[in-house]
């Protein structure tokens, strides 16, 4: 996969804000937290993300994903001369300690979401409470 220009200033500009957002993305997260507990296989590891809920990965998404965090380092295909052809994804070193820190965070995410939901609802109806004085208000005017 060749980067593009603009992807190389991006690289140049900020090359820390980069990675992360690669670690980070929406299937980054879901691939490194999957391949802690073993290398897969594509499709094996594509079913396994899926089942998280919500929309599966598609094939495209998942091979960009795979692609990005492998010349960031993170990730090993390892594709085996076989017929049919057979490649296995795992963690590199860097790869393993970016996906602990990660699973961390999606822990702490899991263990806290209730408090997370109360602070939305005390913001929500807080701020119904802003807008409707606020109307109340303007119709007084």
């Amino acid at each position: 996969m060749l980067v593009s220009e603009k992807s190389l200033d991006a690289e140049a500009m900020c090359p820390h804000r980069l990675v992360l957002e690669h670690v980070t993305s929406r299937w980054g997260v879901l691939a490194l937290i999957e391949l802690l507990e073993r290398p897969y296989r594509f499709s094996e590891l594509r079913r396994a993300i899926g089942a998280y809920g919500g929309r599966g990965v598609s094939e495209k998404m998942l091979t960009q994903t795979l692609q990005t965090l492998e010349r960031d380092g993170l990730v090993h295909r390892d594709a085996k001369p076989v017929i049919p052809p057979r490649v296995d994804y795992s963690l590199t070193a860097l790869g393993r300690e970016a996906a602990e820190q990660v699973r961390a965070l999606a822990r702490w995410t899991d263990d806290r979401m209730a408090q997370v939901e109360q602070a939305r609802r005390t913001y929500d109806e807080n701020r119904r409470a802003r807008d409707e004085a606020r109307e109340i208000q303007s119709r007084a005017s």
